[in-house]
């Protein structure tokens, strides 16, 4: 999907839609934003009320509204894109794609917390995962490449960026995803700690520091090297860099971790599909993430591998390994398309 924009930064969102109005007009793909059939957003949170994109009125922005408790970062942005635009073009449908959707169909096993129950029922704490249209948008690309109908495939899907997620897909639907309540739990990301006892951030609060704070921005792959960037990581690393190696290794051993456990979750898989800025390019991550799991039916081919192939398995692995780019935005445009032909 091609960026659009001018050059430099933007104050806010009216800026934003200014700007990409006039880009589009200079390529000649509209006159202006009357010409357009729809608009499309992302909307991190939708709770367990929203389980597929939605046509957006006013009942459903105080719906998002209410939600921004669970998404104190994100919904609050996502509305005013949402409001702005509908301000610019008052006529325009808009659609709401959540990114908690695809998560929606997972059993309460794999979404309830073991804490008392009140917690769930009163504030809505449970596992809603994140990166829905990545993992949603892999899926079904990873079911062209086979060549099989999504329905009848088992995947593990690994959206592995600046933030990661892993996410057990069953028969085409999501059955368990890392992240949880928020988008802090699961793999190792760059500056984010993922999985970790939750006493040490009653510790850290304790000793008088933010724990929201570090475990946010200051942990990941930054907390155990200084460097967020996987590309600086595997550089330094690469170099003989000690604790560059150690976040490696961690990151990794977090990736086989998951694998390990939706495998058993799943019971059969039929392919391993890694994604994102780090998995579509660190080759070194994919063969760290597979190392090992040749007794799963788990097989890289290494020449495939450096070679950026889309299908890295080994000649007889039993799980297909591939290498797929995500495109949220155009799985956003292809949902908000969705819900007007309905």
């Amino acid at each position: 999907m091609e960026r659009i924009g001018e050059e430099g930064g933007v104050k806010d969102h009216r800026e934003a839609l200014e700007s990409a109005e006039r880009d589009l007009v200079k390529r000649g793909a509209l006159t202006s934003f009357e010409d357009l059939d729809a608009a499309g957003h992302r909307v991190v949170h939708g709770g367990e009320r929203f389980i597929e994109p939605t046509r957006i009125d006013s009942e459903v922005i105080e719906a998002i509204r209410e939600l921004i408790p669970l998404a104190p970062l994100h919904n609050p942005a996502n509305l005013a894109g949402i409001e702005m635009m509908a301000r610019k073009v008052p006529q325009l449908p808009q659609v709401a794609v959540f990114d908690t959707a695809f998560h929606q169909t997972m059993p309460k096993e794999a979404y309830l917390y073991a804490i008392p129950m009140e917690f769930y029922e009163k504030d809505g704490v449970r596992r809603y995962g994140f990166h829905g249209t990545s993992h949603s948008y892999v899926a079904k690309m990873a079911a062209e490449k086979l060549g099989r109908p999504l329905e009848s495939l088992n995947l593990i899907t690994l959206h592995l960026g600046n933030g990661a997620s892993a996410c057990a897909i069953e028969n085409g639907k999501s059955v368990d995803t890392s992240m949880g309540f928020t988008p802090l739990a699961g793999l190792v990301m760059g500056t984010r700690c993922g999985d970790l006892d939750p006493e040490i951030a009653i510790l850290m609060q304790k000793r008088g520091v933010d724990a929201d704070r570090i475990l946010n921005k200051q942990s990941g792959l930054k907390g155990l090297c200084g460097e967020n960037d996987m590309r600086s990581v595997q550089e330094a690393a690469v170099s003989g860099d000690e604790a560059a190696q150690t976040a490696l290794k961690v990151y990794t051993h977090r990736i086989r971790h998951y694998i390990g456990a939706y495998f058993a979750i799943l019971g059969r898989v039929d392919a391993i599909v890694f994604t994102a800025g780090v998995g579509e390019h660190s080759t070194l991550v994919r063969k760290l993430s597979c190392e090992g799991l040749e007794a799963m039916g788990i097989e890289l081919d290494a020449a495939r591998n450096e070679a950026g192939r889309e299908d890295i398995s080994a000649e007889g692995s039993k799980v297909r390994i591939l290498v797929l780019p995500t495109d949220e935005e155009l799985e956003i445009a292809l949902q908000t398309e969705a819900v007007l032909n309905r």
